[in-house]
Formats: structure tokens, sequence, C-alpha cells
């Protein structure tokens, strides 16, 4: 086939596949797809034309190697001018590759669309599900489109990789596994704040190396971020144009949900998340806010709105940012707190604090009022509750030392400590009770 004809087909091709593309998963689900749809635009066409239609439209040049780099974390392409990306270690920079005229740049931005999951009524800003996960936002204007890549990372960072990376010490990894653990009991409702960027939903996607097995877990996104596989009763629900996420949440309490996590609260949906708290259900969230108190202050206020009254529901608080420590930038949690009640505002307790002018973080104090609840809860002694919280640091650093890191990993063990902690501490080298030394 001559190449006038076959970027004619092609051209044809990709006009239908429009918006096609971006609920198949499978490479083999997407190739049957595109054969099919060459097949109705030319039955001539071979098996060699078809692969080479659906080996275009799977490449995303020049940009490929960094969709799959473990580095880049964002992508945004600035029209024909230049593309930039956001590096975990270098921070922002400029790429060398560039795309070269407005008719390559339009062939990008036709490939992209095929992946679309939804667009506005007119059509102009359209969001994208990229075969390797990754997620993209294209915005139409007079100047050309704006392209920006939230790039996913197939292996999920785990509480280890986080403490490896210096963003938290193994005592904060394990009052986090209590947390999310509850003792199989009484989780925590949880909201994690941040500003853009700083890692919310990283940690938040690191508390499933801890969650039981036979939680059932219910997460809503605006767009798919976490990585959710060590869960088998996990159901993933996305907004769209026409449902909210306050639509999904309501929904989500005829679900039978354990859990609830929510990718972001910023609006109404607030409400209904503390709603679902009042009657039992268990939540995790991110939240756009700097500090522990900024948290309850957003909460309080428009959009949100919620009643002060409610917000100790809310058992504890965490907050994590990048800092720039000697020149190098890295990710930290700077603060730890749990409600404590209600006087004229809302009562927080700091149990961790982050100390930039030290680049020190302070001792993780004992958690007091979510483990009083842990401990009526359970039955079991606030000292006990104490001891087994070190117990599980001693546990993480150990997973850690013998080479234990992945998520899917971790979580396997925390599996066989849940079933039997006995035989998991045995494993390890370690007591299950007693002393912890």
């Amino acid at each position: 086939m001559a190449d006038e004809a076959f970027n004619s087909l092609k051209s044809r091709v990709f006009d239908i596949l429009e918006g096609k593309l971006g609920k198949l998963h499978e490479p083999a689900e997407i190739y049957k797809y595109i054969e099919s749809v060459v097949k109705a635009v030319d039955p001539a066409a071979d098996k060699k034309i078809i692969d080479q239609i659906v080996s275009e439209a799977k490449t995303f040049q020049p940009i490929d190697k960094y969709l799959y780099s473990e580095d880049i974390e964002d992508i945004m392409v600035n029209n024909t001018d230049n593309i930039f990306a956001y590096s975990s270690s270098s921070g922002d920079v400029i790429l060398p590759e560039k795309i070269r005229d407005d008719d390559e740049l339009s062939l990008f931005v036709r490939k992209l669309r095929m992946y679309a999951t939804s667009a506005t009524a007119n059509r102009h800003i359209y969001d994208v599900h990229l075969p390797n996960g990754s997620r993209c936002n294209i915005v139409d204007s007079p100047m050309g489109p704006a392209i920006t890549i939230r790039n996913f990372k197939p292996k999920a960072y785990s509480i280890v990789d986080l403490v490896n990376a210096g963003e938290l010490s193994y005592a904060l990894a394990a009052r986090f596994w209590l947390y999310a653990d509850g003792l199989g009991i009484r989780p925590a409702n949880m909201l994690i704040g941040g500003m853009p960027g700083s890692g919310k939903t990283t940690l938040l996607n690191s508390m499933f190396s801890f969650f039981r097995p036979e939680a059932r877990i219910v997460v809503l996104e605006e767009t798919y971020e976490l990585n959710t596989k060590t869960q088998e009763n996990c159901v993933n629900l996305e907004t769209s144009p026409d449902v909210t996420i306050e639509d999904l949440l309501k929904n989500t309490l005829r679900m039978r949900p354990d859990l609830i996590i929510i990718g972001e609260v910023r609006g109404q949906e607030a409400k209904d998340m503390i709603t679902a708290m009042t009657i039992g259900k268990i939540c995790m969230s991110t939240v756009h806010a700097s500090t522990a108190r900024d948290i309850v202050t957003r909460l309080e206020h428009d959009p949100m709105r919620v009643s002060m009254d409610t917000i100790p529901l809310i058992d504890t608080l965490t907050v994590i940012s990048q800092i720039n420590a000697k020149g190098k930038r890295s990710r930290k949690v700077v603060q730890v707190a749990e409600t404590s009640g209600i006087e004229t505002q809302v009562l927080l307790s700091d149990l961790y604090t982050y100390d930039y002018k030290k680049q020190t973080g302070s001792d993780m104090l004992p958690s007091i009022t979510y483990r009083d609840v842990l401990s009526k809860a359970t039955g079991q002694s606030p000292s006990d509750i104490i001891s087994e919280e070190k117990r599980r640091a001693k546990v993480l650093e150990k997973l850690n030392t013998m080479g234990v890191r992945d998520l899917k990993s971790i979580n396997e063990f925390c599996r066989e400590y849940y079933d039997n902690q006995g035989k998991a501490m045995a494993k390890l080298g370690l007591q299950a009770l007693g002393t912890l030394e």
C-alpha cells in the first residue's frame, strides 16, 4: 500500500477510534478492536497493514520513553514550543525532544483522543487513559492544544519504599499500619493533606499494604490513580461528566463497603463522607491543605461546609510536603495529628511534626484519642496497643532488611500476620509476644 493510501486509511481509522479505546485494558482487546475498525474501513487490509496501524495507535513519540520512566511523574506538552517534565529527582526539566510541527502535533493529539474516557459537551476538554495506565488531560485553546500527562507507576510504592525514600520513619509507618488495619476491628477515618505533587495519593496508596483481605473496599476517583491490585474485594468507580464524586459516594452506601477510599475531597462530597462516618463506615481520602489546621478550616468553609461538630469523626489528619533540603527536593510527612474534641474550635493533638529549619522530625508521640477508641473497640489495654505498634515497627524494619519491600509482598506478609501472628513473626526471627528487644 502506497504511503498516501496508508495515511488516508490510518486517518479514517483514527477518526472512528476517538474515545473508543479508553475502556480497553488488555493489549489483545485493543488489537482486536482496532483490527475490526480497519477491516470495516478497508476489507482488503492485510495483517501487515493492521499491525502497523495498531503499532502507531499505541506509540506516542516523542514522549514514549518518558511514559515508562520511574523518575518522570508528569509530562507537559505546550504546543510545538517545548515539552516539560517533572522529575522525582530533578524537579521541573525541559526535555530535549520536540514536536516538529502542527501536523505532527495534530496526529499526536488524535492518537491520545482515541483513549479518551470523557469529554466536555463542546469537546474542548478531554480526559484520557493511556494504555500504560497514565492519565492525560487535553485542553484545546486558540493557541493550540495543551497536554498534561500524569505518569502511572505500575509498581505502586509500599510503605517500606517510602521509608527508604526518607519520607517517614518506621515508627510513623507502624502508626499508619495501625490506622489502616485497626486491629481488624476499627480502622481510622483518615485524611491526608498536602499541596499538588506532594505525594498524597502515593501515601494513601501505600496503605494498601495493610488492608485486610476480607475487607470490601470501594474506591472513588475522578480519574483512576490508585493501584488496588492487592485487594480481591475491591470496586473501582470513576466519575464522568454525568456522574459526580458526590453521586458515587451516595450510591456507595448501598454497596456494603467496609472501607471507602476517595481519591480527593474538594466540595460537597465532604458532607457525604462525614455522613458515611456517622453510620460507621470507614473513610480515607486526600485533600489540598498545608497543615492539619488548614484541613479543618477547609472542611468548615465553602465549598465543603462540614459542620464543626462532626469533624472529630475524622480520627487522624496527616500532612505531606515537598521540601528542599540542601538543594535536593524530597517528600516528607511533616505532621500527624488526631482530633481530640471541640471547644471553641476542633481540638487537634500533634503526634508528629517536622522542623523545616533543623530538617528533622520530632519523636512519634503515642496515640491517645484513637488509641482509646481502639482499646474500647477491641478490649485491649492502651499499653497493649502501644506494644503492638512498636512490634509492627520492628516487623517493617525486618522486612526491609530481608528485601521484602514491594506493596504486594508486604500485603502478603500482613495477611499471614493477621492469620497467625506467632508463625509470621517466627519467619522473621522475632517474637510475637513478650519483649521487643
